[in-house]
C-alpha cells in the first residue's frame, strides 16, 4: 500500500470517529428518557426524585425499577440502564468487568443511611451491640435468652444476596469490616426479597429481628439501639448520627453513571443534588447529604 492510500484510509477513519463521537453526544443530549435500576432500599426515594423532576420537566421520563444493587449494577455494566443505584460500593471486580465492557463507573453519592435493626414491638429487648448482632445472624446464638431476651427462638430476617443492604451488613456487622473476614449469614437466615418484606415479617412475628434502611422505619416496629461493643455508647438511627457518622451502621447510597453525566442524566442528577432533591431525602426519611 502506498503512503498516500494508507493516508487517505487513516482520515476516513478518524472522520468516522469524530463523527461517531459526534452522533454519540448529540444522541445523549437529545435524549427525553432515563433508566434507572438497582437498590431497593433506594427505589422509593428515586421514584419520588422522579416524580418531582418530571413535575417540573414536562416530556422527560425517568423511570426506575428495582431488583436489588446487585442487578443495577450488572445493567449498567450491560448498559441497559443509564444510572445504577446502589446501597453499597461497587467492587472492584465489578468495576473490572465494567470497564472491560467499555464502561467507566462514574461514582456519585446521593444519600446518606442508617441500617436499623428492628424487632417486634412486644419484645422486651431495646439494645444489642454489633459482636452480638454478628453472633446472631451467623448462628452463633440462636435463643432470645441469651443476649437479655426472653426464652424463644430468634427468627432471622434478612435482604437476599443480590441486596446491597444484604452485602453491607455482611461485611460491616458480620465480618466486622474486615477484609479478609469470612463470615456468613445462617442457613436459618429468611431471606426476603425486599425491604418492605421485612418490615410486614417483624411486624407480625415477635420472635423476628431484621434489618433495613431506616427510611422503612414505622410505629409497628421496635428499633434497636446499637453500640460498636460493650465500651461503647448505644445509639438508635437519627439523621444528625448518621450525619456525623456516629451510629455505627451508616452508609452511603449511590448513584453510578457510565462515565461523567450528561445530557437529561446530568440534568437529572443535578436535581437529585440540588437543595430541592435533598428535600426530598429528609421528606422519605433517608439523611440528606446537604
Amino acid at each position: 500500500m502506498s503512503t498516500r492510500h494508507f493516508r487517505i484510509i487513516a482520515t476516513v477513519a478518524c472522520l468516522l470517529v469524530l463523527l461517531w463521537s459526534g452522533c454519540s453526544r448529540r444522541s445523549e443530549s437529545a435524549k427525553t428518557t432515563v433508566q434507572i435500576k438497582g437498590s431497593d432500599t433506594m427505589v422509593n426515594l428515586s421514584q419520588a426524585w422522579a416524580e418531582e423532576f418530571m413535575k417540573n420537566n414536562p416530556g422527560t421520563s425517568i423511570a426506575v425499577t428495582g431488583g436489588g444493587s446487585g442487578n443495577g449494577i450488572t445493567s449498567l455494566i450491560s448498559s441497559t440502564c443509564d444510572i445504577a443505584e446502589v446501597s453499597r460500593e461497587m467492587k472492584e471486580t465489578e468495576i473490572a468487568l465494567a470497564r472491560q465492557k467499555g464502561v467507566e463507573p462514574k461514582k456519585i453519592v446521593v444519600a446518606l443511611d442508617g441500617l436499623a435493626v428492628v424487632v417486634h414491638p412486644s419484645n422486651p429487648l431495646s439494645q444489642l451491640t454489633i459482636p452480638q448482632l454478628a453472633d446472631i445472624y451467623t448462628g452463633k446464638v440462636t435463643n432470645w435468652n441469651q443476649v437479655g431476651g426472653r426464652d424463644a427462638k430468634i427468627v432471622l430476617l434478612s435482604r437476599e444476596v443480590n441486596s446491597g443492604t444484604h452485602v453491607y451488613f455482611k461485611e460491616h456487622v458480620l465480618r466486622h469490616g474486615k477484609a479478609d473476614a469470612k463470615e456468613e449469614f445462617s442457613p436459618q437466615a429468611l431471606l426476603l426479597p425486599s425491604s418492605q418484606a421485612i418490615v410486614d415479617e417483624a411486624s407480625q412475628n415477635p420472635d423476628a429481628i431484621g434489618y433495613f434502611g431506616m427510611g422503612y422505619i414505622n410505629v409497628h416496629l421496635k428499633v434497636l439501639k446499637v453500640a460498636i461493643d460493650d465500651n461503647s455508647p448505644f445509639y438508635t438511627p437519627s439523621i444528625a448520627l448518621i450525619q456525623n457518622n456516629t451510629y455505627p451502621i451508616s452508609r452511603p447510597l449511590i448513584m453510578y453513571t457510565k462515565g461523567d453525566p450528561v445530557g437529561l442524566t446530568k440534568t437529572f442528577l443535578d436535581f437529585v443534588l440540588s437543595p430541592e432533591g435533598q428535600q426530598v431525602v429528609r421528606r422519605l426519611d433517608f439523611v440528606p447529604i446537604l
